[in-house]
């Protein structure tokens, strides 16, 4: 790499800032996580789609969860490590690497989320819906995002492409050690990568932006489509069902735009800077870096709290779980809501 020779100094900021913030997102992050996943093992129906992607959501946020003690002792104490040193080594692939590969499984996943919740919507208020689907791609693709058995290979096929991703950049990286010689694991080569990573990096970047307009074009198109069926029709006591789903669809819009969107407009503009000999402006721009990156991460701590938002159903039975259980008279005037939300989405 060009600006290899550049000697990285991490301010305070790096050194302090950033562990103490990865420290604190862990427990949240680890308890929340943990708690949706007993909630899904016992009071979850299986079969249904949305749980299949959020059990896999939750999985993935586990492993970015799990890494954040490494990126924590990496920035606390990385500028003083050796560059071949186990410490080192753990930090760049048990830290950095998985937590970003596991990033990209929850983008990808929420995509799927948000597909799915429009196709089942669509699905359930067009009543020409079940006529046109053999005639139109498009709806048959979305009707496959609705389908369990497609959900589950759909999350296989995510997960296999990971772990291939993962092992061949590790071995990469273990190759690629003894080429070069670093006195300091804080350095460029770890922190930008080397030419593959780049590649590697800018289709995750792209994966990112399709996942992204994909999930807003839903919102646009489910935004035109109840417009219209309110304009030609009076939809009535489904109009809650039909705003929750609005909802949800918007919450997956937010969290991508806020979480993941400033690191994936940063990182081109990263790349191309990384050409300028200045190293002062490269310290500046590996730590803006390293905090994007950060508020990335930080989703999977917070998303226990959106999976509530998304699924008032999984609201319930976690409600369920630390509560005596419900008379059935009672019980039944209370799930009239829920009942009709699951009939929508499956």
């Amino acid at each position: 790499m060009r600006n290899s020779t550049c000697l990285l100094q991490p301010s305070l900021a790096t050194t302090l800032v950033l562990p103490v913030i990865y420290s604190s997102l862990f427990p949240a992050g680890i308890f929340g996580n943990i708690l949706a996943v007993w909630t899904l093992s016992r009071r979850a129906p299986t079969k249904r789609t949305q749980y299949i992607y959020l059990a896999n959501l939750v999985t993935a946020n586990l492993l970015v969860c799990s890494t954040m003690p490494f990126l924590a002792v990496y920035f606390s104490r990385g500028y003083q490590w050796s560059y071949d040193s186990v410490a080192c080594s753990i930090a760049n692939h048990l830290g950095t690497l998985i937590m970003h590969v596991s990033m990209y499984v929850t983008i990808i996943i929420l995509c799927s989320i948000a597909l799915c919740q429009y196709a089942t919507l669509k699905k359930n208020s067009d009543a020409q819906y079940s006529q046109a689907v053999n005639e139109n791609f498009y709806r048959c693709v979305l009707k496959k995002f609705c389908q369990p058995k497609f959900a589950k290979y759909l999350c296989i096929i995510i997960w296999l492409t990971v772990l291939c991703i993962t092992a061949t950049a590790i071995i990469y990286n273990v190759l690629e050690r003894t080429t070069e010689e670093f006195q300091r694991c804080y350095n460029i080569k770890v922190e930008a990568g080397e030419f593959t990573a780049m590649i590697a990096a800018s289709l995750a970047t792209a994966c990112f932006f399709i996942s992204f307009m994909t999930v807003l074009l839903s919102y646009y198109c489910l935004t035109r489509h109840l417009s219209k069926i309110q304009k030609n029709s009076c939809i009535g006591e489904k109009h809650l069902i039909y705003s929750t789903v609005k909802r949800n669809i918007l919450v997956i819009q937010m969290v991508l735009t806020v979480c993941f969107l400033p690191y994936h407009i940063f990182r081109p503009i990263f790349y191309v800077l990384l050409t300028n000999n200045d190293c002062p402006t490269l310290n500046y721009l590996v730590e803006i870096k390293n905090f994007l990156t950060c508020l990335a991460a930080a989703k999977s701590s917070l998303d226990p709290v959106i999976t509530l938002l998304l699924d008032k159903t999984f609201k319930k039975r976690l409600y369920g779980l630390f509560t005596k259980p419900t008379p059935e008279h009672h019980k039944r005037k209370v799930d009239i809501f829920t009942k009709e939300s699951q009939n929508v989405k499956e």
